[in-house]
């Protein structure tokens, strides 16, 4: 099926791309929704046709440390989770960003526990976006194939983690057209990982990873991590143009729209009245719903981690009314994504803007086109400025 479009599970998507990037250790512990991918990957190991390490694993935190330690040994690794199973890998998670390993990792975003709920929603992910991580999110199949990618790039230039997040059930278990790129094409890309000396664990060059630090050090670790992260933005920007010139058919309907940067995805007229803003999934159904209304745009968020604050800034100044809609809230304050947004905002644009907080879709809640015309009505009004959005 080469060069061809194919109609696929987000899962098998995912997990075509996954072995076609071939990396040399996978070990993931299932869990709704993200069984399917890393079930895929386990058949095409048994079935001959892969050829990397494929390590089962006892639980989600097992899968981590497993994938830690091939990463830590120069190997590239990959693994998947979701909702519960990222709160358990969180020891982890931390400990791979803070030791500087590229792994690259998907989340199939799930609502977590109590009560139990296996339905999308970005409760998970939210719940480490202080650990290190550069967090893409996908809208759809072929974003997500092409974030893997990019996001293998990524981590192995930068020497940064990278998660890529697709919305549970939504993006993991519906089929659209995708294409998928061949390994030899990918190689081309991404060839054969070979990182530097001194920056894995070798027997012919000693070194140490994970050292105990005092406090008189553990503090400019942890800045040189957050200015890494902060810079990376400029590379991303510069990388995803590589990626589009590199994959001109999978990349075609982003390379085709002249408001894209990597970070985001403008989409509507150029002075909206009003501007609505999200990431994931929801985008495609905000597309839809403001078709018919031309004074309307809708602002794509694609890399959440590290936040590009003055770049959505600038989109921002374009409009008056502006909704951030999420499906995360932090609870007993705002939506991670609203908050992260006003945080980066001056304090003269915050006073000029109508900003509101829409709190949608939790647990897998429908969220619909008649929920976006009600949250456009609401916007201009003088009421809550934090707003959860059930059934209308």
């Amino acid at each position: 099926m080469n060069n061809k479009k194919q109609i696929l599970e987000g899962s098998r998507a995912i997990a075509l791309a996954i072995k076609n990037i071939s990396p040399a250790v996978i070990s993931a512990y299932p869990i709704t929704p993200q069984t399917h991918i890393v079930e895929d990957l386990a058949k095409f190991k048994a079935d001959g046709e892969a050829n990397y390490e494929y390590r089962r694993a006892e639980s989600e935190f097992a899968a981590a440390s497993i994938v830690l330690g091939a990463s830590a040994t120069g190997a590239r690794v990959y693994s998947a989770t979701s909702s519960q199973g990222l709160l358990l890998m969180t020891e982890v998670v931390y400990n791979i960003a803070g030791l500087r390993l590229p792994v690259v990792m998907t989340c199939a975003n799930r609502a977590v526990s109590g009560p139990i709920n296996i339905w999308n929603d970005h409760s998970d992910v939210m719940s480490i976006r202080d650990a290190g991580w550069i967090q893409l999110f996908a809208a759809d199949h072929q974003e997500a194939v092409n974030q893997h990618i990019l996001a293998y790039k990524l981590a192995e230039k930068l020497k940064l983690p990278v998660m890529v997040n697709v919305d549970g059930f939504i993006l993991t278990h519906s089929y659209e057209p995708v294409l998928i790129p061949t390994g030899q094409k990918i190689k081309k890309y991404l060839p054969t990982y070979r990182p530097s000396d001194g920056t894995y664990l070798n027997p012919k060059n000693p070194v140490t990873l994970g050292a105990f630090f005092t406090p008189d050090d553990y503090l400019e670790t942890r800045e040189a991590l957050h200015n890494d992260l902060r810079n990376s933005l400029e590379t991303i920007k510069k990388e995803y143009q590589v990626f589009q010139r590199a994959f001109r058919a999978e990349s075609a309907n982003d390379r085709n729209h002249k408001n894209d940067n990597g970070l985001w995805t403008y989409y509507g007229p150029a002075k909206p009245k009003t501007l609505l803003i999200a990431m994931g999934s929801a985008v495609g159904t905000l597309r839809e719903a403001i078709k018919s209304n031309p004074t309307v745009g809708v602002l794509k968020i694609k890399v959440y981690r590290p936040f590009p604050a003055a770049e959505i800034a600038t989109v921002m100044a374009r409009a008056k009314n502006i909704a951030v809609i999420e499906k995360a809230v932090s609870l007993g304050q705002a939506g991670p994504l609203y908050s992260d947004i006003k945080a980066g905002l001056k304090p003269t644009a915050i006073k000029n803007l109508n900003i509101k907080n829409y709190i949608v879709g939790l647990g897998g809640r429908d969220f619909t086109q008649k929920m976006i015309a009600a949250i456009i009505r609401d916007l201009p009004r003088k009421n809550e400025i934090i707003k959860f959005i059930g059934k209308i």
